[in-house]
C-alpha cells in the first residue's frame, strides 16, 4: 500500500500544475451547468418571454453541449491545441455570465446558453482525455478528483444566486394576482434540476407584461469573477509549458524525468479523436468485433446513468410535490440540493476507494447500490423521510460511475481506442434524451413512473455492464492469442539468424 502511496504521490508532485489546471477547469464546467434551474424565472422576466419560451433556453445549452462534447477531440492533437482550447472555453463561460444580464430577448439568451454549452462540452472531453493521457493506468483516482470539481461548482452556483432571486413576482403590474409569490415558489423549485425538462405548465399565470424587478444580474457577475481565476490559471500552464513565445526556457513537465514504477504518459493520440475522427475507416481496419463492441457498451453505460442523473435531479421535485407524497414545496426544493450534494461527496470519497478497490468491483458495487434504493423508493413510495434517505444514497451510489467507467474501459483497450472521446458524447446524449423520455412518460403515465423509469433504467445499465465484462474477457483472450502468435513467428527468425 506505501509503495502505491507513494507512486501516486510522485505523479501528482510531477503533474501538479496541469492536474490541478485541469480540476479548476471542471469547476468551472460545473459552476455554469447548475446556476440556469434556479434563475430561470428571473431569467423569464429579464426577457418578458412565456414559460414556454424561455424553456427553449435549457435545450440550447444541452443541445450545444452535446455537440462540444463531439468536437472537442478536434483540439487534442498538441498539448497547445488543447490548452488554449480550455482557455477560450473557461474565458467564454465568464463572458457569458456577463452578458446574460444584457440580454433582454430570450433568442439572445439562447444564443448566449449555445455558446456556453459548446465551450462546456468541449472542456468535457479535453480535461477527461488529458488527464487520461497524462496519468494512463493510474488515471482513475485522478478522474474521480475531476468529476468531484463538477459537483463542487454545481454547489457554489446556486448559493450566489439565491440571495439574488426575486421573492415575487418581477414583472409587476398594477392588478397583479395575489398568488403570484406561491407561483414563484414553487416554479423555482421545479426548475432547479440539472438540465430540467418543462412538461405541462401552461397553466401558471406568470406575468409577461410590466414593469421588470430583478436583481439576477448581480449573481450573473460575480459568478463571472468567480470564474476568472479558471483561464488565469490555464493561461500560467500554457507559459509554463514554454508553448508562448515569451515563455522562459525552463523544462517543460512533459519532458521531466518520470519516477520509476509510475506509468508514463502515453505519447502520440493513442488513437483519441472526435467522434467524426474515430470513425475514420484506416483507423479502423484490423480492429476485432470485441474492440467496438466494448466501445458502445462503455457508451451505453454511461447513456444510461448520466441520464439517470439528469432524470432524478429534473424529475425529482415534481414527484415529490405530487400525490400520494404531496411535501411542500420548500420541503421538496431540498431534495435537488440534496442529491448533488451526495453526488459530489461520493466523488470526493471515490477518490480514496478507486485505490483501495479496482473499477470493476466499484462499478458493480454502485450499479447494484442504485438498483437496491431505487426499488426501495418504489416500496416506501408513501414515506417522505426514506425519499430524503434515498435521494442522499442514490447520490453517492452512482458519483462514481462515469470516472470509474472511463477508466476501467480506457484500461481495457490500452488506451488505444476512441473510449474518452465516445464516452463522453455518450454521456451528453443520454442527459438529454432520457430526460425527453422520462418527462415524456411522466406527463401521459404519472409522477410514480419516474422511479419505475430510473430503476428499468439502472437494470438495464448492470445488465449491460456485466455483458462489457464478458465481452472483456474474450478481447483479453484474443490479445493474448495474437501476442503468443507472434512470439512463435519472431523465434524461427531469430534461430535462423
Amino acid at each position: 500500500m506505501m509503495l502505491l502511496d507513494e507512486r501516486i504521490c510522485s505523479l501528482f508532485k510531477l503533474h501538479w500544475q496541469q492536474t490541478l489546471t485541469y480540476w479548476s477547469v471542471f469547476f468551472s464546467f460545473g459552476l455554469c451547468i447548475a446556476f440556469l434551474g434556479p434563475t430561470i424565472l428571473d431569467l423569464r422576466c429579464q426577457t418578458q418571454s412565456t414559460l414556454q419560451q424561455i424553456t427553449w433556453v435549457f435545450f440550447s445549452q444541452q443541445f450545444f453541449l452535446l455537440v462540444g462534447s463531439c468536437m472537442g477531440g478536434l483540439f487534442k492533437k498538441t498539448l497547445l491545441s488543447s490548452l488554449s482550447a480550455l482557455f477560450s472555453c473557461t474565458l467564454i463561460i465568464s463572458l457569458v455570465f456577463a452578458i446574460i444580464p444584457l440580454c433582454y430577448h430570450v433568442t439572445l439568451l439562447s444564443i448566449a446558453m449555445a455558446l456556453a454549452g459548446k465551450a462546456m462540452g468541449v472542456i468535457d472531453t479535453i480535461a477527461n482525455l488529458q488527464l487520461v493521457k497524462l496519468y494512463h493506468k493510474d488515471s482513475a483516482i485522478f478522474l474521480q478528483a475531476l468529476h468531484f470539481f463538477i459537483g463542487l461548482g454545481a454547489l457554489v452556483s446556486p448559493l450566489v444566486a439565491d440571495p439574488f432571486l426575486a421573492d415575487d413576482s418581477c414583472v409587476v403590474q398594477v392588478n397583479s394576482t395575489a398568488n403570484s409569490s406561491m407561483n414563484i415558489d414553487h416554479l423555482r423549485s421545479s426548475l432547479a434540476g440539472h438540465g430540467t425538462t418543462l412538461h405541462n405548465i401552461t397553466h401558471y399565470p406568470l406575468q409577461t407584461e410590466g414593469v421588470v424587478i430583478t436583481r439576477v444580474a448581480y449573481a450573473f457577475w460575480i459568478m463571472a469573477l468567480i470564474n476568472l481565476p479558471v483561464p488565469a490559471a490555464v493561461l500560467a500552464l500554457i507559459y509554463h509549458e514554454r508553448l508562448l513565445p515569451c515563455s522562459s526556457k525552463s523544462q517543460r513537465l512533459l519532458d521531466k524525468t518520470i519516477p520509476s514504477g509510475s506509468s508514463p504518459a502515453p505519447e502520440g493520440d493513442q488513437g483519441h479523436g472526435n467522434v467524426f475522427g474515430c470513425c475514420n475507416p484506416d483507423k479502423l481496419r484490423g480492429h476485432p468485433a470485441t474492440f467496438f463492441i466494448l466501445h458502445a457498451l462503455g457508451g451505453a453505460i454511461l447513456f444510461i446513468s448520466d441520464g439517470i442523473i439528469g432524470s432524478y435531479a429534473g424529475f425529482v421535485y415534481t414527484y415529490a410535490v405530487s400525490p400520494p407524497l404531496l411535501m411542500g414545496h420548500k420541503t421538496a426544493g431540498c431534495l435537488n440540493s440534496i442529491f448533488w450534494a451526495s453526488i459530489t461527496a461520493g466523488r470526493l470519497a471515490s477518490i480514496y476507494f478507486s485505490y483501495r478497490y479496482t473499477a470493476p468491483r466499484l462499478l458493480i458495487f454502485s450499479l447494484l447500490g442504485v438498483i437496491l434504493v431505487q426499488c426501495l423508493l418504489m416500496i416506501f413510495y408513501t414515506s417522505y423521510v426514506f425519499l430524503f434517505i434515498g435521494t442522499c444514497v442514490l447520490g453517492l451510489c452512482i458519483s462514481c460511475v462515469f470516472p470509474s467507467m472511463l477508466a476501467f474501459t480506457e484500461d481495457i483497450l490500452n488506451y488505444k481506442g476512441c473510449a474518452t472521446t465516445v464516452l463522453v458524447t455518450s454521456a451528453s446524449t443520454g442527459e438529454m434524451m432520457l430526460q425527453l423520455l422520462v418527462g415524456s412518460v411522466i406527463h401521459s403515465q404519472g409522477s410514480y413512473s419516474f422511479l419505475l423509469c430510473c430503476t428499468v433504467a439502472s437494470i438495464i445499465g448492470l445488465c449491460l455492464f456485466l455483458l462489457l465484462l464478458y465481452v472483456q474477457h474474450i478481447y483479453r483472450d484474443s490479445h493474448t492469442d495474437v501476442s503468443k502468435s507472434m512470439d512463435m513467428t519472431e523465434k524461427p527468425m531469430t534461430g535462423g539468424t
